[in-house]
């Protein structure tokens, strides 16, 4: 996973990204967009909640993608978990195997 940190000047709010490439997850969009509906625009606390306990096997991956951006906040910025906000999540399509 990739970790891009961005701070602006005047905004006073820090950007954190995460990325996952193609070789961490192995999934259709179709599948990871079906739980990123779900998810998006909750708080954080609720995000892990709702990826823990939904059945599919998708869920797994983007679980630590979302442990993974909260600990690198914690210890590149030391935010505590409270104050964190996931304001974006993208699903884009990767390359495709040929069988």
């Amino acid at each position: 996973m990739n970790l891009m940190i961005k701070k602006k000047r005047s905004n006073p709010y820090t950007k954190v990204c995460a990325l996952s490439k193609h070789k961490d997850m192995y999934m259709s969009t179709n599948k990871a967009r079906r739980i990123i509906d779900k998810i998006r625009g909750r708080s954080y606390q609720e995000r892990l909640m709702v990826l823990e306990l939904m059945p599919y096997q998708a869920c797994y991956p983007l679980l630590k993608l979302v442990y993974s951006a909260a600990a690198n906040t914690i210890h590149n910025m030391g935010l505590n978990e409270s104050s964190l906000i996931i304001s974006k999540v993208e699903v884009n399509e990767s390359t495709t195997v040929k069988k």
